[in-house]
């Protein structure tokens, strides 16, 4: 059994957070709810991204106006990789290609069925390791591993 989805916005995507949350249920995931409060959208992606990061959550999705902001925001956390996607086939292959464990998605940029479609999508797509993008994903986890290093002074 896979762990809750995460999920978070800012306030200007509260009701298309709480469409999608009710559209994961539906579709047989469990949601935990990191808020929608906060006008600092980077403090929720934070929250997101480290749950996820962390192991707390396999996968996580971000609200905000574009979805941009977020995603820049949730790339902060080692581990943390998220993508923001306005289209089906790039919400699929954000999976399938490189592994992105938290959708971005903008609540001014899609509608709700737009962003259901894409929430499905992403979420019944899976990364195949060894496959044709692995050595792609093990490069960015290397230059992760790299920027986190200790520089000398």
């Amino acid at each position: 059994m896979t762990k809750p989805i995460a999920i978070g916005c800012d306030p200007n995507a509260a009701e298309l957070k709480r469409v999608l949350a009710q559209h994961l249920q539906t579709l047989g995931h469990a949601v935990t709810d990191y808020g929608s409060e906060d006008p600092l959208y980077a403090n929720t992606a934070l929250a997101v991204a480290k749950a996820v990061a962390g192991g707390k959550h396999d996968r996580g999705i971000l609200l905000c106006g574009t979805g941009l902001g977020m995603s820049i925001a949730a790339n902060k956390v080692p581990g943390a990789y998220a993508a923001a996607c306005s289209d089906a086939f790039s919400a699929e292959r954000s999976i399938k290609s490189n592994n992105a464990n938290i959708l971005a998605l903008g609540a001014q940029v899609l509608g709700p069925e737009a962003a259901k479609l894409l929430v499905t999508t992403w979420m019944a797509a899976t990364y195949e390791p060894g496959g044709r993008s692995e050595p792609k994903v093990q490069r960015i986890y290397e230059i992760e591993r790299e920027s986190l290093k200790p520089r000398p002074e």
